[in-house]
Formats: structure tokens, C-alpha cells, sequence
């Protein structure tokens, strides 16, 4: 609930300072013939603002400039494994690389197809019987680890006598048909085929 005036109530008097206000008694002059030099204000808040937008886009930058360095690192970086796994000769029914062993005389040497000159041996795929079978294989086996005993050399393609196209493939200049006729894992060419008996 308020109060309300009544005028004919006497109000307290507040007593007068004893001297009054210096601002009151002595004003501030300017000189005005004296340049006045008004600084701006300094905005703190968006030089911060500008600061750090940089700094994130600076930091951006570097993240991508590195992801990419890395990138063709990865993709441009030559792996020896990888080169010396592609050298070597698996067999074709599983081969990764250009080189596999198809049975025991023929390759693929970068891809083309390689008849060993010289040489029979018991055939896969079209064999009589299972004996022959399973010398193919042990064939196309002793075939895979000869190759893969040091570096490979083709020769000229020549044909033979059942006019096939044929290469001589030598392992550390040595002959691939001679050793694995040494071996007895083929037979010359000519000789009897028979590989059931």
C-alpha cells in the first residue's frame, strides 16, 4: 500500500555542502590550439575473430597438403615385395602376376604364353590316367621351383618338329629342359609319351 502526500507535512531539509563541487566550480577548458589526437578503438574481438578463422583455414591446408603427400606416397611408392612377387611364378590355376607355370612345359612369362622347347611331360588337364595326372603336377611343381631359383632368360621363338612354337627358358643360363629331364620329370621331345606305363 503507498503513501500519499500531504502537503501540509514539513519535508527534512538536507543541509548544503560546505563548499560546493570542484566540477561545478572549475570546469575543464580545452586549449584548441592544440591538436587533439583521437586513438580508434582497438576491436580486440574481431582481430581475435580474423586470428582464428586464419588459423583454421591455415590448419585445414596442412591437413589436406598432408593427406595428399600421403596419398601418392602410397599410391606412386614402389613395394619390392610386391615387384618381387610379381617376378615370381606360381601356378596359374592360383597365379597374383604376370608369370605362372600352366603345366610342365609351358609358362606365361609376362603375361604371353611360353612353350619350353625340347622337352614332353606329362600332361593335366588331358591326361590317360591318374598316374600321369599326378606327375604332371609334380611336374608343373619342380617346374614352378626351377624358375623361381634365379633369373629367367627366354630365347628366340623356333618351332619343333611337330611345328609348335617353342622358346628355350634358361634359370642362371642354365637350361630349364635339360635339368628337368636330369630330374625325371620329362623326357625329350620325340620320345615315346606314353606316362601311364
Amino acid at each position: 500500500m503507498s503513501k500519499h502526500w500531504k502537503p501540509g507535512k514539513t519535508t527534512v531539509q538536507l543541509e548544503a555542502p560546505a563548499r560546493p563541487s570542484r566540477i561545478r566550480r572549475d570546469p575543464v577548458r580545452i586549449n584548441s590550439n592544440v591538436p587533439v589526437k583521437r586513438e580508434r578503438p582497438s576491436n580486440l574481438r574481431e582481430r581475435e575473430l580474423f586470428g582464428g578463422i586464419a588459423g583454421v583455414l591455415i590448419f585445414g591446408t596442412a591437413i589436406g597438403a598432408g593427406v595428399i603427400a600421403l596419398s601418392i606416397f602410397t599410391v606412386f611408392h614402389d613395394d619390392p615385395a610386391a615387384d618381387a612377387r610379381a617376378a615370381q611364378f606360381s601356378q596359374c590355376y592360383n597365379a597374383e602376376g604376370p608369370n605362372c607355370v600352366l603345366d610342365g612345359d609351358t609358362i606365361y612369362a609376362g603375361g604371353e604364353r611360353v612353350q619350353i622347347a625340347g622337352i614332353e611331360v606329362p600332361r593335366i588337364a588331358d591326361a590317360k590316367c591318374d598316374r600321369e595326372h599326378d606327375r604332371g603336377i609334380d611336374a608343373a611343381v619342380q617346374l614352378a621351383l626351377l624358375l623361381n631359383s634365379g633369373p629367367v632368360t627366354l630365347g628366340a621363338v623356333t618351332r619343333d618338329s611337330s611345328g609348335r612354337a617353342v622358346r628355350k627358358v634358361e634359370v642362371k643360363g642354365r637350361d630349364v629342359a635339360l635339368r628337368l629331364i636330369g630330374q625325371g620329370f620329362a623326357r625329350e621331345a620325340g620320345s615315346s609319351s606314353n606316362w601311364c606305363g
